[in-house]
């Protein structure tokens, strides 16, 4: 193999191994500007976008000990990779695809699993990494909240109990 080819697979191959998430996308049909407009709506999301020969993403899957992306691999292929929240890039890509209608999403590659269209669009529904973890903290603490409510009742009787016996005993004084 070439030189040049040799440096591009590593290129790749560096960038995919420190990725938390690999979109993979079809750009035909964008003009180049469209492209670069892509590649701003992402950029704030930590996420990159590299337009990539389908069997250079191939051989990089393959050395990764990833899934077969065989089925995302036909047409003009990008990838978005990048770290930090899957869900956020896929609610913007998935608004950018609507937006321009030439792109489509084809999939989605997460911890070395091939993900497909279904689940990119599942992923753009979830709420927000915050909001999940929000929602698990308050999971978890609510049956010790109820606990809580529980013990702090019956201490609360306790005292209603020594209340009342107390004006009963000022009364018969």
């Amino acid at each position: 193999m070439r030189p040049e080819k040799n440096a591009i697979l590593q290129e790749i191959t560096k960038r995919l191994e420190s990725a938390d998430y690999v979109f993979v996308l079809n750009y035909g049909g964008l003009k180049v500007s469209e492209l670069t407009a892509l590649r701003r709506v992402v950029a704030p999301l930590n996420a990159k976008v590299q337009v990539v020969k389908n069997t250079y993403l191939d051989k990089v899957a393959q050395q990764l000990g990833w899934e077969s992306v065989a089925p995302f691999l036909v047409g003009p292929t990008a990838v978005v990779v990048g770290k930090g929240d899957a869900c956020e890039v896929a609610k913007a890509l998935t608004l950018f695809v609507k937006a321009h209608g030439k792109s489509a999403i084809k999939g989605v590659c997460l911890d070395g699993k091939a993900l497909g269209k279904a689940d990119v669009d599942a992923l753009s529904t979830l709420p927000p990494r915050a909001v999940m973890l929000g929602l698990f903290v308050g999971t978890l603490a609510a049956p010790m909240m109820q606990l809580v409510g529980v013990f702090n009742q019956k201490v609360l009787s306790l005292l209603y109990v020594l209340k009342a016996v107390e004006e009963k005993k000022s009364k018969a004084a």
